[in-house]
């Protein structure tokens, strides 16, 4: 287990002390790897019209946003499935099942609590102009979850509160403390999910 320290921090962030959450990490690269995925790293500063319509009403007003020197708007990301979808109609346009992954720090100024915090890292699982079925998503995420088991039970096409997701929604939800560690979905020109680490990490403490 790693330790949490808080009490020099910016409230709903911490310091972690310990190799826990690297091993896990490093777990999923493997698992990805095996089975085709690249990983990508993504800049944590972005524009901030990329999430404006398509991350929802609620997202948006937890966005931590400011305007640079050269009068940019721009963010620290939300999530970054905004930014990758992006990617599917431009780079990758003329490619099919594009396998890509990434882990990266989000932030949002929600109210600190219990799996919750204002800064925390995704593991993000995307591909980009698929032709594979709902079905292959959300077995990549049981196997990361490991929700084969009676912690966590699938949900499949609830209401997510992104704008971009369409047709195919799923999340994996933890039955104890009723919180979401993993969710998904299709949307235009790819499909994917997100893990939220330090979440998963805590309720399985």
């Amino acid at each position: 287990m790693d330790i949490i320290i808080k009490d020099t921090c910016y409230k709903g962030t911490r310091i972690l002390l310990g190799n826990k959450k690297q091993e896990y990490l490093q777990k999923c690269r493997e698992y990805l790897k095996e089975r085709g995925f690249i990983e990508i790293q993504i800049p944590i500063i972005q524009h901030a019209e990329i999430f404006a319509e398509k991350v929802g009403e609620e997202n948006n007003n937890m966005m931590y946003s400011f305007t640079d020197r050269g009068n940019r708007n721009l963010c620290l990301p939300p999530e970054y499935t905004a930014v990758v979808q992006k990617l599917a109609s431009t780079y990758f346009k003329n490619q099919k099942d594009v396998k890509l992954f990434y882990v990266a720090e989000c932030f949002r100024g929600e109210k600190p609590q219990n799996g919750r915090w204002r800064q925390f890292t995704q593991l993000g699982v995307e591909i980009l102009n698929p032709t594979i079925k709902p079905e292959y998503i959300t077995a990549l995420a049981g196997d990361l979850i490991n929700y084969d088991t009676n912690e966590y039970k699938l949900i499949l096409n609830n209401i997510r509160g992104l704008d971009y997701y369409k047709d195919f929604t799923f999340e994996i939800e933890n039955i104890e403390h009723k919180l979401s560690v993993c969710g998904g979905g299709s949307y235009e020109n790819g499909i994917g999910f997100a893990i939220g680490i330090d979440r998963f990490l805590t309720l399985n403490n």
